[in-house]
């Protein structure tokens, strides 16, 4: 399914990517963004996170990095390959004033909410993520992200398949069990 998903990606991206130079706002080059990141950047694509009031300097990042294919998935890779630096920038600011993600409707189950919380304590998460999953700077938003996302970018950070532009993420979920990761994932994407 996975396969799938990265080959409708793919098509979808480089189907779009001239679509995207030829369009002039920032506003109409960013709709070819919606057919994987969900309207509005609310993503309802497996695996695929919510873009919606990510911090800008954090997208930038990102997007900077899957430009130079410091960080490889391809289509990011395909989209962002002929961006400036001013393209980034422009992205990464609209991303930062699209709506932020919503909870899903249910609270979620008390046992693993409150399993969830005390692992973002004990690792830290609340501090550098911000208390509420905002984020801040070049830390990522986190609140309300996708569950699936956030299970499969925590393990990925934990068996060093994803790199950051630091260590940062690697050192924190080294002592994290997969099942904890579980946890936490769950946690963060019912977060209120």
């Amino acid at each position: 399914m996975r396969a799938i998903t990265k080959i409708m990606a793919a098509v979808a991206v480089g189907s779009l990517a001239s679509s995207v130079q030829a369009a002039e706002t920032i506003e109409q080059r960013a709709a070819a963004c919606f057919g994987c990141h969900g309207e509005h950047g609310q993503s309802e694509t497996a695996y695929t996170p919510s873009l919606g009031a990510q911090q800008s300097p954090y997208a930038l990042i990102q997007l900077f990095m899957f430009r130079e294919k410091l960080r490889t998935f391809e289509p990011m890779n395909d989209m962002t390959k002929s961006f400036t630096d001013d393209d980034l920038q422009k992205f990464a600011d609209f991303v930062s004033r699209l709506p932020k993600p919503q909870p899903p409707t249910d609270v979620g189950d008390p046992a693993r909410m409150q399993k969830g919380l005390a692992l973002a304590q004990a690792n830290h998460c609340n501090s550098c993520h911000n208390a509420d999953f905002s984020g801040k700077e070049n830390v990522p938003r986190l609140a309300n992200q996708r569950e699936d996302y956030l299970n499969k970018t925590l393990n990925e950070y934990k068996d060093n398949t994803r790199h950051g532009y630091d260590g940062t993420m690697a050192d924190v979920m080294g002592s994290v069990s997969k099942e904890q990761i579980a946890d936490l994932a769950y946690y963060i994407s019912h977060y209120r």
